[in-house]
């Protein structure tokens, strides 16, 4: 459980400092120092350490519909987002399928 409460307060300090760090955006404008989509990915995070399945599906799904769709910025991290979106299906089955685990044989 400490590992959840250590994502939790991660996830609150990243939230924080976002918040309060310094742009060169003019008075008034939203700083954001993370995409969107990090923000969802961490949101589901929260989520399945809080045991929330059914919240974290749902923002899996928003999740799958943002990298989807055609990227906004030509950055070359399409296969980084696809592959994090992976390993968050992969968790989300596995916290819904934990006796999978133990039925499988180890090599």
């Amino acid at each position: 459980m400490a590992e959840a409460g250590g994502r939790v307060s991660e996830i609150d300090n990243d939230i924080v400092q976002e918040r309060q760090a310094p742009s060169s955006a003019p008075a008034g404008a939203p700083r954001y120092s993370r995409r969107l989509s990090d923000k969802i990915l961490l949101a589901f995070h929260h989520a399945c350490d809080q045991g929330d399945l059914e919240v974290a599906e749902q923002l899996l799904h928003v999740l799958e519909m943002m990298l989807i769709r055609r990227p906004l910025t030509p950055d070359g991290g399409r296969r980084r987002n696809m592959e994090s979106l992976v390993a968050a299906h992969e968790r989300l089955w596995h916290l819904r399928h934990p006796a999978a685990e133990l039925d499988q044989p180890h090599p």
